[in-house]
């Protein structure tokens, strides 16, 4: 760890090699919360694809080092404007309130840089510690869903929740304040 403090900052198409190099490093720490990830995931070239898989990403860096990642997946635009969150910290940083501060700059994102409306984000049942996240962060639960993502060899059930960002129409609807996820 470096003497600086932890920032948060967007990700970059350089950023592979790190990511590689993160994912790698908490590999057996996320195995109980990630779905199965072939040996290429864990790979700079793996990182690269998935940086430019359409996704929105936001890291905790300490120096050079990747210690957490945002991730806003699914983006839907249109009447929709919503997102899937996902984020993870190095359990290294754990109870640092790096998960709030990442879950902060992806919905402040969302909502300046992307113009949404809603973000959803879901935890298996017993993630007690991203619960407590999401509620720090504003999210409220809507449900919960059975069989909902393949983690960790199984269908596991999980507590879904959302955060609305806003109550302005989309962009290019009468009354919009928004212009390309900008205010007017």
């Amino acid at each position: 760890m470096s003497a600086a403090p932890v920032r948060i900052r967007p990700a970059e198409p350089g950023d592979a090699t790190a990511l590689a190099a993160a994912v790698t490093r908490i590999r057996a720490y996320m195995k109980p919360w990630e779905p199965y990830r072939d040996e290429r995931y864990y790979t700079p070239e793996g990182q690269a694809e998935r940086l430019a898989d359409g996704g929105v990403r936001w890291f905790a860096v300490d120096g050079e080092r990747i210690v957490g990642c945002a991730t806003l997946a699914g983006i839907a635009l249109g009447p929709l404007r919503s997102a899937s969150l996902g984020y993870w910290v190095d359990p290294e940083y754990a109870g640092r309130g790096l998960a709030t501060a990442l879950t902060e700059a992806a919905c402040r994102g969302a909502h300046e840089e992307l113009g949404l409306h809603r973000i959803e984000a879901g935890t298996r049942l017993d993630n007690h510690a991203s619960q407590r996240v999401l509620a720090k962060s504003g999210f409220t639960p809507i449900g919960t869903a059975p069989g909902f993502l393949h983690i960790d060899g199984e269908w596991r059930d999980h507590h879904l929740f959302q955060r609305l960002l806003h109550d302005d129409p989309p962009p290019g609807f009468p009354g919009s304040r928004l212009v390309n996820g900008d205010r007017a």
